[in-house]
């Protein structure tokens, strides 16, 4: 099947064929939040979504947009929870089996939630190019069909479908804050959003301790971090040459945070939004916490992307141990 371009019209086609499998997500204010942050933010709450995660919306368009026979032998990814979670869903949906290329360091609620749904957990080396080999290693011997976790237009697609909802309820939005790991969640909400708002600024937002994207938008060439060294576990995947590609067409600034606060930027979530976002999650709002932008003054979209979290590890009490 030949791949599309990712374009408003394929992620309003995304949106069509996930309606019903997926939910409309949320979006909230926090008055505390504002006024610390001396502007107007929106959280558009993914950590709402099936499997607790934005993942499900690229997993679900990706999967349903293959055919029977692409099918027949079931789907294969790679991932470090979420995405692996989304497409065992997905593939259940469809009555297909899911193998899941895993690294061995993965949160244990992330474990869970992907043999929750069915998926076969293979677990490799914690690096990039452990979970790439294994996976292509499951697709030659099962013959299952690959679905990238970002490099791939209905993944990306999918994705973007978050930046339509967000849109709808509020169309007057000045900046769109959201993470940036491997870049497909960065890729689809700016394709859609800049289609739809030209004015709008939209930031990517890494941790320090895994900034390839912010090396790559600086200096226009892609770069990878081979040994990413953050909290935030959703993040450590690399940008690839598509996502490399739309980000630089359609995102305005790439900036990075630290971990001491993408902590407080997690702990101040829970306490302000009273929801369980995972720190992945909290990394647009630290850029707003550490005043890496100058938000003041205007309307603030940010994406929390999921809540799934090993609540026996709660980093501001590792924090407090040390």
């Amino acid at each position: 099947m030949q791949q599309p371009d990712v374009t408003l019209e394929t992620i309003r086609g995304a949106r069509e064929r996930i309606a019903g499998r997926i939910r409309r997500t949320p979006v909230l204010e926090s008055q505390t939040l504002n006024l610390l942050a001396e502007a107007r933010l929106y959280f558009k709450c993914e950590n709402f979504q099936e499997v607790g995660a934005f993942k499900a919306r690229g997993a679900t368009n990706a999967v349903f947009a293959l055919s029977a026979a692409q099918l027949s032998r079931g789907v294969v990814t790679h991932s470090s929870g979420n995405h692996g979670a989304a497409v065992a869903r997905a593939a259940s949906l469809r009555g297909i089996p899911a193998y899941i290329v895993m690294p061995e360091n993965s949160s244990p609620a992330k474990l869970q939630a992907v043999r929750g749904h069915g998926g076969q957990v293979l677990l490799c080396a914690p690096t990039l190019a452990a979970r790439e080999a294994m996976a292509a290693r499951v697709v030659a011997e099962t013959g299952a069909a690959f679905v990238h976790p970002y490099d791939d237009p209905y993944v990306i697609a999918g994705q973007g479908t978050i930046a339509l909802e967000l849109l709808e309820e509020q169309p007057d939005l000045d900046w769109l804050l959201c993470p940036v790991g491997g870049g497909g969640l960065a890729s689809g909400i700016a394709v859609a959003a800049k289609a739809l708002r030209p004015s709008i600024r939209i930031v990517a937002v890494e941790p320090a301790g895994a900034d390839d994207a912010r090396r790559s938008f600086v200096s226009g060439v892609l770069s990878r971090c081979e040994q990413p060294m953050t909290i935030a576990d959703g993040l450590r995947g690399a940008l690839s040459p598509r996502t490399f590609e739309l980000i630089r067409r359609h995102v305005d600034d790439v900036v990075t945070v630290s971990e001491s606060g993408i902590i407080a930027a997690m702990r101040a979530l829970w306490q302000q939004l009273k929801i369980v976002v995972e720190a992945s999650s909290a990394v647009p709002y630290a850029a707003v916490l550490e005043r890496r932008l100058d938000v003041r003054g205007a309307r603030v979209g940010i994406v929390l992307t999921g809540g799934n979290v090993d609540l026996d590890t709660l980093p501001w009490f590792r924090a407090a141990d040390r």
